[in-house]
């Protein structure tokens, strides 16, 4: 079983950063990519960010120059730094994994969430 437990969620003004963070636990043998989603109310599910193992990023077009994913391999944690936040940003946001467990299965899992909120 693998567990994604996610931080640093929080309400802030426009303009303003926050930093989060999501650390896998459990029976990893390895983690392929990790990204963070996002939904709001009324909306779907989107992707914001995702980055490999291989430190390959991708990000949606709404955050490219604002928000940038990093992780740390040697934790499986990955972070997503956001600077210059909107309102449009508000939402929760879900840390998501492509994991092989010790038994070599594979799968996505997904954290809990984190709720950002951006207003002034």
């Amino acid at each position: 079983q693998v567990q994604l437990v996610e931080s640093g969620g929080n309400l802030v003004h426009p303009g303003g950063s926050l930093r989060l963070a999501c650390a896998a636990s459990g029976s990893i043998f390895s983690i392929n990519e990790m990204g963070w989603y996002r939904q709001a109310p009324g909306k779907q599910r989107e992707l914001v960010a995702a980055v490999t193992s291989g430190g390959s990023t991708t990000y949606t077009d709404s955050v490219k120059g604002r928000f940038t994913i990093s992780r740390d391999n040697g934790k499986n944690t990955v972070y997503l730094q956001m600077n210059s936040l909107k309102p449009e940003d508000t939402a929760v946001y879900y840390c998501n994994a492509f994991v092989t467990v010790v038994a070599r299965s594979s799968m996505r899992y997904w954290g809990q969430g984190t709720q950002v909120t951006v207003s002034s």
